[in-house]
């Protein structure tokens, strides 16, 4: 009991963060739709959103699972907290300045925050406390992740979309004058969420610098040769280009919801935030129903049914017409949901001191998330049509069926890690 009133706080602390990037990652697919319409981008323009996210992943894992084996974990969460709160207030001077570019500098300030966040708090949640019951202390974390999935499309569609946006014929018939005026008032709804996100953020950073939590350091690996030694084992190498495919796939999803749902199924911009928080708790429900079935059903055989299923779905979303293309995207936001934790709990399934190297290794394969938005932002401009873009989708569950069916005789029996 002792035991348990110890490490108390910590849990509860830690798992607030597990809402806090949750939140802040859900915001996007509310404020790509948003920039893209005030600064009249392209599909291909407005997808930078992601890659200035998600280049941050592939930057910093390596350097911040250094900070957590030479500090601990309190330090890294700290640095994590405070490069988030900074990256929300960058919001304020990027509207006042009226620069794509500068909304893309402060969107990569809070994902390296983010970073070294998500670094730091997985394996500390698995250390605090019982060792038999660190999957699902994980997983109990990973659901306040769902819910702000869910609310965060709402809350910020709310305060920042606009009810009727101009269309860029629209803006580009406008005077100058007024153009700037337009955009000056678009870019400024922006400014009060972001900035009161970074208010909280940083007396969230106050708690944690001020609470004494238990001092875990990470242990000195015994595998030499450095990270990219894990890349010896065939699971790891796999499970790097599966997360690669599937980050990319999940972004394309859920980051493109609202344009999709505006742009080809006919909804009006004020209600597709709510189908946005739809695919949110899609993906929620998704976690905590695949959870279920893994006590009954292989995860990687599992896994193959659910990436066969995103596929034929896609291919739904592909072909179809109307609302059936946006309620098999929510489809999608389901099946989805196991993927990056079980193909993590795959790749680094024994593989011993290589195990901190490969989880370094899978965390930058995150920059999916950076690359194939703009792949699929840049077929959509090329051919015209948005829902043929989502081939690039498409792909992406095949290559995560090809993960599970070269990994089917893995004995891994819990996921581990989120997304």
């Amino acid at each position: 009991m002792a035991q348990v009133k110890k490490y108390t706080l910590a849990i509860v602390l830690i798992t607030s963060l597990f809402f806090f990037w949750g939140f802040i990652h859900n915001l996007d697919p509310i404020l790509i739709p948003h920039l893209r319409n005030a600064f009249s981008l392209s599909h291909f323009q407005a997808s930078l959103v992601d890659s200035a996210v998600f280049i941050a992943y592939f930057l910093l894992a390596i350097p911040a699972g250094l900070i957590m084996q030479k500090f601990g974990y309190k330090s890294g969460i700290v640095v994590g907290l405070s490069l988030f709160a900074i990256g929300c207030f960058l919001f304020v001077p990027a509207a006042n300045t009226m620069e794509y570019t500068f909304f893309l500098g402060a969107l990569f300030v809070v994902a390296c925050g983010l970073t070294i966040l998500e670094t730091a708090a997985n394996p500390y949640m698995t250390v605090l406390g019982d060792p038999t019951k660190a999957t699902q202390r994980l997983n109990f974390a990973q659901s306040f992740n769902g819910l702000a999935a869910f609310l965060a499309p709402i809350v910020g569609g709310e305060y920042i979309l606009t009810e009727e946006p101009k269309s860029a014929e629209e803006i580009a018939a406008l005077s100058e004058q007024a153009r700037n005026l337009y955009i000056q008032t678009e870019t400024a709804s922006v400014k009060g969420p972001y900035f009161i996100l970074g208010l909280i953020i940083l007396a969230v950073t106050v708690v944690f610098v001020f609470t004494k939590l238990p001092d875990k350091k990470e242990e000195e690996g015994t595998s030499s040769g450095g990270v990219f030694r894990a890349f010896k084992h065939k699971n790891v190498s796999w499970a790097v280009v599966a997360q690669f495919f599937y980050i990319g796939a999940q972004v394309c999803v859920l980051s493109f919801l609202v344009m999709f749902a505006t742009d080809v199924s006919g909804v009006a911009p004020s209600d597709a935030k709510y189908y946005s928080g739809a695919a949110g708790l899609a993906f929620m429900l998704g976690r905590f129903i695949g959870t279920f079935f893994m006590r009954y059903i292989a995860p990687t055989k599992l896994l193959l049914i659910y990436a066969l299923l995103a596929s034929v779905l896609t291919l739904v979303v592909i072909y179809g017409t109307g609302m059936l293309t946006l309620y098999a995207l929510i489809g999608i936001a389901f099946f989805m949901s196991i993927m990056f934790p079980t193909i993590f709990a795959v790749g680094v399934e024994g593989i011993g001191a290589d195990t901190k190297s490969a989880s370094s290794l899978i965390v930058m394969s995150i920059v999916g998330g950076a690359v194939l938005p703009p792949v699929l932002g840049q077929l959509s401009d090329s051919t015209g049509s948005f829902q043929l873009a989502y081939y690039v989708v498409l792909l992406c569950f095949i290559v995560v069926a090809l993960f599970a069916w070269n990994n089917r005789k893995s004995h891994v029996s819990e996921t581990a890690g989120g997304h």
